[in-house]
């Protein structure tokens, strides 16, 4: 098989960029290790950036956010039961949309078999070959599929397959510097079919730890609560998650809120983590092969977006405009907004979470962060500008 771009992960970042290739007359294929059902089944969050819609629209995907979106104008956070409105829509003249990423990537499969893109499915020991990183020859990837041992020549190849594929262990170690922040606790999340307990996202710091009121649509919303890596969700009943989570948020909106049996449940470790550079030869890493975020700032789906966008502009240049050297500066462009993201998740991570060796101190410290968000405008405005997307 040849193409132009191979693209290993059909996840929202490779589909995304297969999508916006195809409309620029670009030939790619999509490589996905899962099956698609399997791939449509993961429960993950979803706050879009302006920025990640403008490039759904640009690669002209059908999305059904203008009857199952949030359009969300602020967001609350909160300290006991000390509460600041952060008005995205004053400080930025722009909002978010809550949207899951499930939903995403459903219609990005609909757009995909809507214009006849190539993907294929339980592609399995996906090697690529040296002359990707070595030479000016065409690239290659190998890999097993329905049983046969196949080869794609391309031009360049996308690493798209999330932080445990192998595009960015392709890379020599000695090529590659990696950073990592592992956080000492984890998110328990729950799925459940009740009425959100708020009509923005509430980001909360308790003296029991951190939680977050997030939801998917009217009748259905996710919860999430702090808590130790050692737990398991089975350790957790329906009733002990909807305990705890009212003792950690504003106690007018526990009050109020609606709980009901859970439909999923599950436990998410927090990092973050860089791999510099985020190319190589003629492979380039995009998404979580290149980095990772804890979900606080809830900038992981929306930074992979900026990769793509970076990466697409720089194979659009190269295609249509024959610039030789337009993929040359992809990863210090993308490096350079990725920091700035991982820099903001932090931030909220620490603001928003009770660590292993927080002390009266510290705690004072959180409480006075937020005080000072409640009472200084500049500084809403710097926590907005960040939420909602820093340009391209």
């Amino acid at each position: 098989m040849k193409t132009q771009i191979c693209i290993i992960g059909g996840g929202p970042s490779g589909l995304l960029l297969g999508q916006l290739c195809q409309q620029a007359g670009i030939d790619a294929i999509v490589l996905e290790r899962r099956t698609r059902d399997h791939v449509l089944s993961r429960i993950r969050a979803g706050v879009l950036e302006q920025g990640f819609i403008d490039l759904l629209d640009e690669a002209k995907v059908k999305t059904r956010m203008d009857t199952e979106g949030y359009p969300h104008d602020g967001t609350v956070i909160s300290f006991e039961d000390m509460e600041v409105r952060v008005d995205f829509r004053k400080h930025t003249g722009s909002s978010v949309m809550v949207y899951g990423q499930t939903e995403v990537t459903r219609d990005l499969y609909a757009a995909r078999d809507e214009t006849e893109g190539k993907t294929l499915f339980e592609v399995d020991e996906v090697e690529i070959g040296n002359a990707a990183l070595n030479g000016d020859e065409p690239a290659t990837v190998s890999f097993l599929h329905q049983g046969e041992r196949k080869t794609i020549t391309c031009d360049y190849i996308a690493g798209c397959d999330g932080f445990h594929g192998p595009s960015r262990q392709a890379i020599p170690a000695a090529k590659r510097r990696e950073f990592e922040r592992v956080y000492p606790f984890g998110w328990l999340g729950i799925l459940s079919e009740t009425k959100p307990a708020h009509h923005e996202l509430i980001y909360a710091n308790s003296e029991r730890g951190f939680a977050l009121c997030s939801m998917r649509r009217e009748d259905l919303s996710r919860y999430y609560v702090q808590a130790p890596l050692t737990d398991r969700p089975e350790d957790w009943s329906d009733d002990a998650f909807w305990a705890e989570l009212k003792r950690r948020i504003p106690s007018r909106i526990a009050e109020a809120m609606e709980t009901g049996p859970s439909i999923e449940k599950s436990i998410a470790p927090l990092r973050g983590f860089v791999c510099e550079p985020m190319q190589y030869g003629r492979l380039f890493l995009a998404g979580d092969s290149a980095h990772i975020v804890p979900p606080t700032g809830a900038k992981g789906l929306n930074t992979a977006a900026s990769d793509i966008h970076y990466l697409f502009e720089a194979l659009k240049a190269r295609y249509q405009e024959r610039d030789m050297d337009a993929l040359g500066n992809y990863s210090e462009r993308a490096l350079a907004r990725v920091w700035k993201t991982q820099r903001f998740s932090w931030w909220m991570t620490k603001l928003l979470h009770r660590f292993p060796d927080t002390d009266p101190y510290e705690l004072r410290i959180q409480r006075a962060e937020i005080e000072h968000l409640a009472s200084i405008e500049s500084a809403q405005k710097t926590m907005a500008v960040n939420y909602v997307g820093l340009p391209y």
